[in-house]
């Protein structure tokens, strides 16, 4: 097929997916890019076009696309069935593998999506405090689930502790049940929880806040305040699990929670997500274990699906590989040198935030250190230095690169190149 007939052919895909899809899209990605295959750190689209892939399906793909024995594994399993809606022992052995790498793991409970692994720790931690209340930090992003959707994105924040719904259809009364700390001021953070002890039932955080790195002692300060009144501390690892190391990022900052969220990358690429943690805050999900009015039920058609297990289980066992998060964290922190190099001479003022495995630039010549600092970045240059890099081949979602172990010195090479032919346009 000619490259105009591709174009024509992808311009009738876009069509027709506005005429059945609001906004013409999954919600995720804008209409105009329609994924056709992906190999290792590379993309082509419908018209055959390749990009270096930052966007990794949004995380997951941390194995690189298609990897041979991920796609090798769910083969195999396919042919056998895809779910059952009743233990199989991939699942159980991916349970098993999670206690063993992740270190607050003690039980493993499945979900199918992020949103819902959220969901329930923080259902959970209510059913074993007795109480209502969840403090959240602003600009943390814990799913789509209405208590989560609270002070993710406030366009005009508020003053603490007040929540401010990010989306329409959120109902009124929830403003009341989330409490909302400044992400990175340990000292403001724990005397919330002090205040607000009796009616708390967890705190959740991202250990690393979207882009935003913890200061020193701000995670063990979380840790000793919650400790201290005996209130769980939920760390959302949908992101940052298995990616900053095999224990995530409880194992890479050295603190530990009670409870975590997994995803992503545990799932190999399928729908696969999980709430892990302590045995005693855990049992709530057993009925056998609990009083009836603390049984918390969770049911899901796909939790702990087959598919999806072997795909997690065949990723981690990659992961396992010597060198390999070595070789991710060289390459990050590579690409993160350069990117501020280029900025800084070109002479724009610009931040590179984040971590080897996930960063992104910032365009302001202040700290980025909160909610508040990246409000205060040049947006509209970002979505602009965005444009001009997809356009030389280089695909990311609209604020952050994720890092594959796929990604080597070729990808580096074209991506510092077109940072750099992209900040010259610019």
């Amino acid at each position: 097929m000619s490259m105009h007939m591709a174009s024509e052919a992808k311009d009738q895909l876009v069509e027709r997916a506005k005429r059945t899809l609001p906004g013409g899209t999954f919600g995720n990605l804008g209409p105009d890019i329609i994924i056709r295959e992906g190999h290792g750190a590379r993309v082509k689209d419908v018209t055959g076009r390749e990009y270096i892939d930052y966007l990794l399906g949004s995380g997951p793909m941390f194995a690189g696309h298609a990897h041979p024995e991920v796609v090798a594994a769910v083969q195999e399993q396919v042919a056998r069935g895809s779910t059952f809606f009743a233990n199989n022992e991939h699942g159980i052995a991916l349970a098993e593998a999670i206690c063993d790498a992740v270190p607050c793991a003690e039980k493993v409970r499945y979900t199918s999506s992020g949103s819902e692994a959220t969901h329930y720790a923080m259902r959970l931690a209510r059913a074993f405090r007795g109480r209502d209340k969840i403090m959240k930090f602003e600009g943390g992003f814990h799913g789509m689930g209405d208590w989560a959707l609270m002070s993710m994105a406030p366009q005009q924040p508020g003053n603490f502790p007040q929540a401010i719904p990010d989306t329409a259809g959120v109902p009124g009364v929830l403003k009341g049940e989330m409490l909302i700390a400044p992400f990175n001021d340990a000292e403001t953070a724990a005397a919330m929880i002090a205040e607000h002890a009796h009616e708390l039932a967890g705190v959740i955080v991202e250990p690393l806040q979207r882009l935003i790195p913890p200061k020193k002692g701000f995670l063990a300060a979380l840790r000793k305040a919650t400790a201290d009144h005996g209130i769980p501390l939920i760390f959302d690892e949908i992101v940052t699990g298995f990616r900053f190391a095999y224990g995530g990022a409880q194992a890479y900052y050295g603190v530990v929670p009670d409870l975590c969220t997994l995803g992503k990358i545990v799932g190999g690429g399928f729908p696969l997500a999980a709430v892990a943690g302590r045995d005693d805050i855990m049992k709530h999900f057993d009925k056998t274990r609990v009083e009836a009015k603390d049984f918390m039920p969770q049911i899901g058609t796909l939790s702990g699906n087959p598919v999806a297990a072997v795909a997690g289980l065949a990723t981690l066992k990659v992961l396992r590989q010597p060198g390999t998060y070595e070789r991710v964290f060289e390459t990050g922190r590579t690409l993160m040198a350069a990117l501020q190099k280029t900025m800084d001479d070109a002479g724009i003022p610009a931040r590179v935030s984040g971590e080897a495995p996930m960063f992104e630039v910032f365009f302001t010549g202040d700290k980025i250190e909160n909610y508040r600092d990246i409000l205060k970045a040049d947006s509209k240059k970002l979505d602009r230095f965005n444009a001009l890099l997809l356009e030389r081949g280089i695909l990311k979602g609209g604020t952050k690169y994720y890092v594959s172990i796929a990604h080597g010195e070729a990808e580096v090479a074209e991506t510092i190149a077109a940072w750099k032919d992209a900040v010259k346009a610019m």
